[in-house]
């Protein structure tokens, strides 16, 4: 099968998008069951972290433990990523023994160069750039969370606050989607050009739509999703003054934003979030806020996106091959050690 990664949900089509999210579907159901079906059964996944993770780490191990296979936490500062070893050869070294790698760097670069010179599949759990496995679990959230009567299609989501890598992810998967994706920020935290024509690129194709604006009032008033990240990140400490001033209050998510969307709108966080800075907590623990089957969704996403790249790729032996390895092996134990 043809080497495929997982860097940028931009690298799939429509169908291909919904196919990974109808199949993800299918395994969630199972696990509802209790029988997710072991179909990576012995494969193995490095995970490799530049900084620390609570959803991607947690996810994609159990994850992996569930459907048969075994996880690697590579943490930050363990293995010679790019140090004292070649990012091409460390992605060389770690193809021949895993099945498939994972990893969040600080540098979308970094992920990148894995993806380049690794000859399994490569999958991108976070960059200062994106977030792709993200943003496949939001739109499985929101299409199970879908107000009756619409299609995916119909969707507004709106984006409140700064141009993050989530929200680089969202708008891009949502208007390849074919859905209508506003965002709402100060003129400044809105998102570089390139971002943008990329978006209506996807527009033209889809049939979805792009607004950006500085009004968050207009900018819910047809949302069906409300979605809002992180207003600073690691490395942004010194602008967090400047910041909460271009931010606060005008961008933050409270009720009394939420009384200028309609009543079936839902509150949706990638988490960790910043509870009274972005939102309130009122939000966040209200009946409108389903940022916890997100966050559950985050591990049956990472089922989804593991198996379709990993399993059409395993070998999957004869009972009589595997009979005849075994026996030969069994056979020089016995006649060399004894046993």
């Amino acid at each position: 099968m043809t080497l495929r990664h997982f860097i940028d949900t931009q690298d799939f089509s429509k169908e291909e998008l919904l196919d990974l999210i109808s199949l993800t579907r299918l395994i969630k159901e199972a696990d509802k069951q209790g029988c997710t079906p072991k179909l990576l059964k012995d494969a193995s996944l490095a995970m490799i972290f530049e900084e620390p993770s609570t959803r991607t780490r947690v996810s994609f191990e159990v994850a992996m433990t569930e459907l048969g296979g075994h996880a690697l936490y590579l943490k930050p500062g363990e293995i010679h990523l790019g140090v004292r070893e070649s990012l091409a050869d460390t992605a060389r070294v770690l193809s021949r023994m895993v099945d498939v790698i994972m990893a969040r760097t600080l540098k979308h670069e970094t992920i990148v160069g894995l993806a380049q010179a690794a000859t399994v599949p490569v999958i991108n759990g976070l960059t200062d750039y994106n977030h792709p496995t993200q943003v496949v679990c939001d739109v499985l959230t929101m299409m199970e969370h879908m107000p009756e009567g619409k299609r995916l299609e119909d969707l507004h989501v709106t984006f409140i606050g700064d141009a993050t890598n989530v929200l680089s992810s969202l708008m891009l998967i949502c208007t390849r989607l074919g859905m209508h994706f506003t965002h709402a920020a100060p003129k400044r935290y809105q998102p570089p050009e390139a971002w943008v024509k990329t978006a209506l690129e996807n527009c033209r194709e889809s049939g979805g739509t792009l607004r950006i604006t500085e009004d968050p009032v207009e900018a819910v008033k047809d949302a069906d999703f409300i979605y809002t990240d992180l207003w600073w990140w690691v490395g942004q400490e010194a602008e967090i003054p400047e910041r909460s001033k271009a931010f606060m209050p005008r961008y933050q998510v409270n009720m009394d934003l939420l009384k200028h969307a309609p009543a079936h709108c839902k509150f949706m966080h990638c988490l960790p979030a910043s509870r009274g800075v972005e939102v309130t907590d009122e939000v966040m623990d209200s009946e409108r806020s389903i940022i916890y089957d997100q966050a559950e969704n985050r591990l049956h996403t990472e089922k989804g996106i593991l198996v379709w790249l990993v399993y059409p790729r395993l070998k999957r032996p004869s009972a009589e091959l595997e009979a005849y390895h075994s026996g030969r092996i069994q056979a020089f134990l016995a006649e060399r050690m004894g046993v």
